[in-house]
């Protein structure tokens, strides 16, 4: 189960708008995950509409809404035409008494009256005994039992602070899991969420809830993708089509605002990138040398990236992917170039390395495209910018508007090269090197033409210098021809 869209979105400073849940839920559904928590049909009018959406869509995945312990909560979630209900009661005494302001008798109660109200409806229903993991065992059990006596679907332990060991939750579960279908909802507060998920599922439990990059409340929810990857890999257990993973953690985070970091298991930029001299050698040895399982099993792929941990054998398969031959002693010497830029603190981007190779070889390079003078104005109405150009020993001009000087900008150099440069900007990764508000800024962009990609850097006081010096300077790049193969530069568009 899934909720992304209602836990995950509970993190502080995420919201997301109806057509961003909509286009996140048919990706979950793309990726044959089976329940999808749309939101909670209690938090008002907004959230309701924005349920209907989902529940509009005709995904094969059953879609619930979370629901309080009260009979309202039920009816305005059969009101958004959900497949079923996650029913949250009160586990722990401090929940029954001091939040609910209940006993544990009224507990069992209502939670046997919304179950079979729930179930006359129609609706799937799982119940969460909240703050489980605190809550006493015998107690939590006689909740589970009396929900599966009442005709509860499923009932779910809920370490909702993240607070408790794999032990106790190994020992809890197991007691629920005799008692009929056993969910788990893990919090990473002590780094233990997916521990504890195994154990859940080492106790009996068959269903997980997770969120898309482990976003939640707090320090989060269980990933999705960690746990599917760790099933299919260590378990050979099939979850979800583990191939959607990498693109639905990108649409979450895009969504979201919440940057993945580099070095997130499955997902991050980090997980399939090899720089060291010695890793990137055994990995074009072989592919598993220094990898667990392939990086197209999530939709990834393998890059190898220069700098001062490179070797001999990384360098050499980065030049023969830009079509460069270098003899051994050539790519010794590119080798000591590409490890002092890096032992300067500095990224070697595709551009450095064929800069070195052409200086070592001793070739000279003419520039395809290059920039010669660039306006941008914005901050009142419609932000413009235009470019002056040098393409193949022409000069071009064009002009571009866009949602920001940036994006203005790289509308007129796309105009300027004309319809033949379909060159594709894959990444743009924006940093201040420099603090205070003349910041030095580092653009570095990756773009791709055909099978062709450069990544490119450039710094400058200048955002919007910095932006498209980079992405000119990896257009230079991707329409120089491959050293011995002649290609004509782009035609301007008339």
């Amino acid at each position: 189960m899934d909720t992304t869209l209602r836990d995950g979105e509970q993190a502080p400073g995420i919201s997301l708008s109806p057509d961003e849940k909509a286009d996140i839920a048919r990706a979950l559904d793309r990726a044959e995950v089976g329940f999808i928590e749309a939101g909670s049909a209690c938090t008002g009018p907004g959230e309701r509409e924005t349920i209907k959406r989902v529940t509009s869509l005709g995904l094969d995945a059953t879609v619930t809404s979370f629901a309080r312990g009260v009979k309202g909560d039920v009816d305005l979630a059969l009101d958004c035409y959900v497949d079923g209900i996650t029913l949250v009661v009160p586990a722990s005494d401090r929940h029954v008494e001091s939040k609910v302001g209940t006993t544990r008798d009224g507990v069992v109660e209502t939670t046997t009256e919304l179950v079979t109200y729930a179930k006359d409806h129609g609706l799937w229903v799982e119940v969460i005994g909240e703050d489980g993991s605190r809550a006493d065992p015998d107690f939590l059990e006689d909740v589970a039992r009396a929900s599966h006596d009442a005709g509860a679907d499923r009932f779910c332990f809920a370490d909702t602070v993240g607070h408790t060991s794999p032990e106790h939750t190994y020992n809890v579960v197991s007691r629920l899991a005799e008692l009929g279908p056993t969910s788990t909802h893990t919090h990473d507060d002590l780094g233990l969420a997916m521990a504890n998920v195994h154990a859940s599922l080492s106790a009996g439990a068959d269903l997980v809830h997770t969120t898309v990059n482990g976003i939640g409340e707090r320090a989060g929810n269980v990933a999705l993708e960690e746990v599917a990857i760790a099933l299919h890999h260590c378990y050979n257990v099939e979850t979800v089509k583990l191939d959607e993973l990498y693109a639905l953690a990108q649409k979450v985070a895009h969504a979201t605002g919440v940057v993945l970091p580099p070095n997130k298991a499955v997902v991050g930029e980090n997980a399939f990138t090899h720089e060291s001299g010695i890793h990137t050698d055994g990995t074009l040895k072989d592919d598993a040398m220094y990898e667990p399982y392939p990086p197209e099993t999530v939709g990834r792929e393998r890059r190898l990236v220069l700098g001062k941990h490179a070797g001999r054998a990384g360098v050499k398969a980065a030049l023969e992917e830009h079509g460069v031959d270098a003899t051994d002693e050539e790519v010794a010497a590119v080798v000591q170039r590409v490890k002092e830029l890096g032992d300067r603190g500095k990224r070697v981007t595709d551009a450095d390395l064929l800069a070195f190779a052409e200086d070592v070889q001793g070739r000279e390079r003419d520039r395809q495209v290059e920039l010669l003078d660039l306006t941008a104005a914005s901050g009142g109405g419609t932000p413009t910018a235009s470019v002056r150009l040098r393409v193949d020993g022409d000069e071009r001009v064009a002009s571009g508007t866009g949602s920001g000087p940036v994006d203005a900008a790289v509308k007129a150099v796309r105009k300027a090269l004309g319809p033949n440069a379909d060159a594709q900007l894959d990444d743009y990764h924006v940093d201040a090197i420099t603090g205070g508000t003349d910041a030095v800024v580092t653009v570095e962009v990756t773009m791709s033409s055909g099978d062709r990609s450069v990544a490119v850097a450039a710094s400058h006081a200048d955002i919007t210098r910095a932006s498209v010096q980079a992405m000119v300077d990896a257009l230079d790049r991707l329409l120089a021809p491959t050293p011995g193969v002649s290609e004509p530069a782009a035609s301007a568009d008339d």
